[in-house]
């Protein structure tokens, strides 16, 4: 599965790894509900890009 970066401070969505506060691991980046924020500094979905 492909990892994205937040373009406005850096974090890293890893789907192994999932956000520990709101998607479960092994969550595809394109299935998290596109009302999701970043967990660091709150940007949109919007706002990461497949690196």
């Amino acid at each position: 599965m492909d990892k994205y970066e937040c373009t406005v401070c850096g974090y890293v969505y890893n789907p192994e790894k999932g956000d520990p506060d709101d998607v479960a691991a092994g969550t595809a980046f394109e299935d998290i509900p596109d009302d999701w924020g970043c967990p660091t500094c709150g940007a949109s979905k919007d706002d990461f890009e497949k690196i």
